[in-house]
């Protein structure tokens, strides 16, 4: 008989009773849960065996095509719940194929489903802590507050989340739009230097000034390598639902590989940022002045009043309406890099602490908090990410006047002719308290040290273009 006769043991209303004749114990679990097909009463259709099992593709359980395939089933009659699900850390994972990833059959139950609001159902008040314990043995009743299907888009029903989200995005919005307005007006100008840079190039005296000391510039490498590591793991699993992401995960080991290769990074990052701060208290130290006096000075990386006039001057020397502006030992737009790095190893460090140690974080959080420190960490990276692959490419390097890289940080010398051009006010200094001398030297750096650091920095540089165009192509045409 066809299977829309009702006599018909495929029939929808008979299929659960043909399937008991092998699976009893699963067809008792079944009938009682909110599945169950005698449910149905017209407004709604409930789920049979073959709708999520198929009739003749039945696939064992326990192979991964199957596993890989809950989602998907559940996704047809539950799509905005699947569609939150693929926005969380699990989802993510699971997109990149990590099988280990929870999915809904883990947290739900397969055959014995039941509302949230049934004290037996798996995600009740009751059970959930015993279910989320499954994958985090550590876990506490604070931990069960992590918002599973939450999204930022409702305001009413997740605040915290929707603020957090337009926080970030705005926060995000206003830097692009800030330095990208900067660096349109710095390129007509920066032309014109150009053409004076190559004049200036036949004068050079084979004089440089020391600007990076060796720690400075070791510093640095390591700030390059961690950072580019993290870049590529946390970006493959925000896009992961981006073919590029899937594929960078393939190249990369696997989700489970990725992820340790991104914790190591941050371990990296932690250590030379604690280097740096250790670095410091010992300069101030050893000069013998008070911490208002070292973090305030004119040397010092804090933005200052001086700051201000030299934007101001700036704007007006990229519109032609002044002389360049006499900048000291660090300009506003460096300080503004270098202040990033410490808001961001504060900011992305602690949220990514919180993800990466979450039984331990909600030992004093509420769960929800877990659900902020993601959209945090995720816009945070992305903002670092694409900043440091745009604005500060250009502001460094892709300058007309510094393309195609400048090699400072790596040999830690300028010539002393282009020193005293771009830093006026920093080389007078430098006369006035006889620290000239100490600080100029005569360098020849050997052509094959030159080539590997050109290597070393235009395949760097080259990375990070190619995940801008990615991360770019995912913002417009992908789903995130």
């Amino acid at each position: 008989m066809k299977e829309d006769d009702e006599r018909s043991s495929v029939n929808p209303k008979n299929v659960p009773l043909t399937c008991a004749k092998c699976h009893k114990g699963i067809y008792d679990e079944y009938k009682s849960s909110d599945h169950a097909i005698h449910l149905d009463n017209g407004d709604k259709k409930f789920p049979t065996c073959v709708v999520c099992h198929t009739a003749h593709g039945v696939i064992d359980i326990k192979k991964d095509e199957f596993m890989t395939e809950i989602t998907l089933q559940c996704g047809k009659c539950h799509e905005k719940l699947a569609d939150s699900y693929m926005e969380t850390y699990h989802g993510k994972a699971y997109s990149l194929g990590y099988n280990k990833a929870a999915r809904c059959s883990d947290c739900h139950g397969a055959h014995n489903i039941l509302n949230i609001s049934n004290p037996d159902s798996k995600v009740g008040k009751k059970n959930l802590l015993n279910t989320c314990q499954q994958c985090h043995p550590d876990a506490n009743n604070r931990f069960t507050g992590f918002l599973t299907h939450a999204t930022h888009n409702n305001r009413d029903e997740y605040p915290a989340l929707f603020y957090a989200f337009w926080g970030m995005t705005f926060l995000l919005v206003g830097v692009f739009l800030f330095f990208g307005i900067h660096t349109i007006l710095w390129i007509p100008r920066s032309l014109k230097e150009r053409r004076r840079r190559k004049l200036l190039e036949h004068k050079e005296s084979g004089l440089y000034i020391r600007r990076f000391t060796k720690s400075q510039r070791i510093t640095h490498i390591f700030v390059i390598l961690s950072f580019m590591l993290l870049a590529l793991t946390g970006m493959m699993l925000k896009f992961a639902n981006m073919p590029w992401a899937k594929t960078l995960s393939s190249l990369l080991g696997g989700v489970e590989n990725a992820g340790s290769l991104h914790r190591f990074a941050a371990i990296i990052t932690f250590g030379y940022f604690a280097f740096h701060v250790a670095s410091l208290i010992r300069t101030k130290m050893k000069r013998k002045i008070k911490f208002s006096e070292f973090i305030f000075s004119g040397s010092s990386l804090m933005f200052n009043k001086q700051d201000l006039r030299d934007f101001g001057a700036t704007i007006k020397w990229f519109i032609g309406k002044g002389p360049k502006p006499a900048y000291g030992r660090w300009t506003y737009w460096e300080k503004f890099d270098y202040m990033a790095v410490f808001w961001g190893v504060a900011v992305i460090g602690l949220t990514g602490l919180m993800l990466w140690f979450p039984e331990i974080a909600t030992m004093f959080l509420p769960g929800w908090f877990i659900n902020i420190a993601q959209i945090i960490h995720s816009d945070e990276a992305l903002l670092a990410a694409g900043f440091i692959f745009t604005i500060h490419f250009f502001n460094t390097h892709f300058r007309p006047e510094a393309f195609p890289m400048d090699t400072v940080i790596f040999t830690g010398h300028v010539p002393a002719e282009e020193y005293k051009e771009d830093r006026p006010k920093e080389y007078e200094e430098l006369e006035k308290s006889g620290r000239l001398k100490e600080v100029t030297v005569e360098l020849k750096t050997s052509a094959l040290r030159m080539r590997v650091i050109k290597i070393f920095g235009f395949f760097f540089l080259s990375m990070g273009i190619i995940l801008t165009i990615l991360i770019l192509y995912s913002l417009l045409f992908g789903s995130n």
